[in-house]
This record gives C-alpha cells, sequence and structure tokens, in this order.
C-alpha cells in the first residue's frame, strides 16, 4: 500500500483508491475531483483551499484507504 503524504496528487491519490479516498475528501467539500484543476493539486494545497488542517486530512486519507485494504 502507498503511503498518502502532503505532497501526493489528487490524481495519485484517486488511483491509489479512489472508492476509500473520494468520502473523505467530499466530506471535506471537494465536489469536483473530476476537474483538471483538482488533479494536479497536492493535499496539502487541497486542505489549504478548503480550511482543513493538511496533517488530519492524511490522517483520515489514510485511514480509510488503510481500512479498504
Amino acid at each position: 500500500m502507498s503511503q498518502i503524504t502532503k505532497e501526493t496528487k489528487i490524481g495519485e491519490l484517486l488511483e491509489i483508491n479512489a472508492d476509500a479516498a473520494a468520502p473523505v475528501l467530499l466530506s471535506i467539500g471537494m465536489h469536483c475531483l473530476g476537474c483538471p484543476a483538482s488533479q494536479m493539486e497536492s493535499i496539502e494545497e487541497a486542505a489549504a483551499v478548503h480550511g482543513i488542517d493538511a496533517d488530519e486530512l492524511i490522517e483520515k486519507l489514510n485511514a480509510s484507504i488503510a481500512a479498504d485494504s
């Protein structure tokens, strides 16, 4: 399993495990996961745009992906 970091791009994250990651991202208000801009945005950048702590988001994403494995 790949470890998700703040530098991981949203597009990469969705390739790793969209089923586990998408619900977490949708819960923070990131509803345009398929738009080109979000695909090249890092998780840290997305967290900043949505006013979310990047470290907490990384923890949630990694936990969700681990639980889905």
